[in-house]
């Protein structure tokens, strides 16, 4: 038992996050893979650094989307590739506790089994943890006492809403919106504003450099795209107004989303949510004054966690650590499924 290795894992449509126990570690690498055909070029960072240069003939993707397993072969792929780099020697059979989303079915956790019982990984015993009851013990909420706390985790593909009392999930919903339709909505303001196309990824850096939604303060950046027109390289200085008006109309749907998600929400458990506060949490989250702006929309106060996209695998290390909070991590075995 003491040679048997432990790891907590957070397979996003981003990134992935694997808790080392032997290192007391968090690691962090692009849930990306790049392929010709059946051959794999690249894994990881490596395989990021290729997306929207490659050439026609190598595929750049991630084995996730929305937050589940698209692709099992290509997640067993990148996972195996990720743990040789955290461990060489893998050895036989280690403990994995996974953060997985709400209302999964059996051939969901089925997937998630075998991404680390298969061709690469094999004899690994697989525990299970809810993504929200993981964000809320990172957070620190005793989820045995609370009575009545909201959770928002805004992920690259999806956004999460959870309420959670008497130690119990009792209304979660998902919408497929986050950083990643933020970054198209951005290339779409800007190809119709400009006629230029530009990359999710140049998307991504000016939404972190001028979204700001409540400061609407004069910013400008200077981007290189494709002339839409004589579809040639061109340089266009792209104003925070344009970033905003992209972000503005996920942002306002997730925003909507919630105020009805609450309107659902039991009269008793919604006043201890206004006293509380709602959790935000997420990658998505690091977009300057979303608290302030979602608290302006919904009338409730925010409190936005400092964890960003590692919240859930924050939450696994402390279930690792501590015996007490080990039962909220369900062992999942391939006989039962």
């Amino acid at each position: 038992m003491l040679l048997r290795k432990t790891y907590g894992i957070d397979l996003g449509s981003s990134s992935i996050k694997v808790y080392s126990f032997l290192r007391n570690k968090t690691y962090i690498e692009k849930n990306m893979i790049a392929s010709r055909g059946r051959r794999i070029i690249a894994v990881g960072n490596e395989a990021y650094d290729m997306s929207e240069k490659a050439p026609a003939d190598i595929v750049v993707n991630s084995p996730m989307a929305f937050g589940m397993i698209a692709n099992l072969e290509l997640q067993e792929i990148t996972l195996y590739s990720m743990m040789k780099k955290i461990d060489r020697f893998l050895g036989i059979g280690s403990d994995m506790y996974f953060s997985v989303p709400l209302d999964m079915t059996a051939i969901e956790k089925r997937a998630y089994y075998h991404v680390v019982n298969g061709n690469w990984l094999r004899q690994n015993r697989v525990y299970m943890v809810e993504a929200p009851v993981a964000d809320a013990i990172a957070m620190g909420l005793d989820l045995e006492k609370d009575q009545g706390s909201m959770l928002v985790n805004i992920g690259a593909q999806s956004t999460q809403f959870s309420i959670i009392t008497g130690g119990k999930i009792i209304i979660a919903k998902k919408i497929p919106v986050g950083g990643y339709q933020m970054n198209e909505a951005i290339c779409g303001e800007i190809r119709k504003r400009y006629n230029l196309q530009i990359g999710t990824r140049t998307a991504q850096r000016l939404k972190l450099a001028m979204g700001r939604l409540n400061d609407q303060r004069k910013d400008a950046r200077k981007v290189v795209g494709i002339d839409s027109v004589s579809g040639l390289p061109r340089e266009e200085v792209i104003s925070g107004y344009v970033v905003n008006a992209g972000i503005m109309d996920c942002v306002n749907q997730i925003a909507s989303e919630m105020k009805t998600f609450l309107e659902r929400t039991p009269p008793q458990i919604a006043y201890h949510i206004a006293r509380e506060g709602i959790h935000l949490t997420g990658g998505s989250t690091r977009l300057p004054y979303i608290d302030n702006y979602l608290a302006s929309y919904t009338g409730f106060s925010f409190k936005l966690s400092d964890l960003y996209e590692t919240s859930s695998v924050n939450g696994l290390e402390k279930i690792i650590h501590n015996r007490e909070l080990s039962r909220w991590a369900q062992p999942v075995k391939q006989r039962k499924l």
